[in-house]
């Protein structure tokens, strides 16, 4: 079965795994999804993540979701911009998320960063979604 929209599945999985009490959960590999990674990493919402590689030679990634006193760090995790509504915004436009509480992440020509950074490198993109 094909997936329509792998940035939504992997949030999917994420929210999932932590609804249930989970240390790990699993999910395709792609560019796209590690980058996402790398900035949920680096703001300290997971612990980490790893690329496994399964039988039949596709590679996925077991990402290390991260608690503190037994309840999940990641609170809200909301898809923006989906395959059927993509949602741009300029660097005018991106407002800090939950009065700077909450990340925006967005995709823009210089790659997958937190909206803080994009405002800083004076970028624009496409806002992929937001976490608190």
């Amino acid at each position: 079965m094909a997936i329509t929209d792998p940035i939504g599945d992997l949030l999917t999985r994420i929210r999932n795994g932590q609804l249930r009490g989970l240390a790990k959960v699993k999910s395709p590999n792609s560019r796209l999804r590690a980058r996402l990674l790398d900035v949920l990493k680096d703001e300290g919402f997971i612990r980490g993540y790893t690329e496994v590689e399964v039988k039949s030679g596709a590679r996925e990634v077991e990402i290390e979701l991260k608690y503190h006193e037994g309840q999940p760090v990641i609170r809200e995790l909301k898809r923006v911009s989906t395959p059927g509504r993509r949602v741009y915004t300029s660097v005018k436009e991106l407002k800090p998320h939950r009065q700077g509480l909450g990340v925006s992440i967005v995709s823009t020509p210089q790659g997958v960063m937190t909206d803080t950074h994009a405002r800083e490198k004076n970028v624009g993109g496409e806002v992929l979604c937001q976490v608190f």
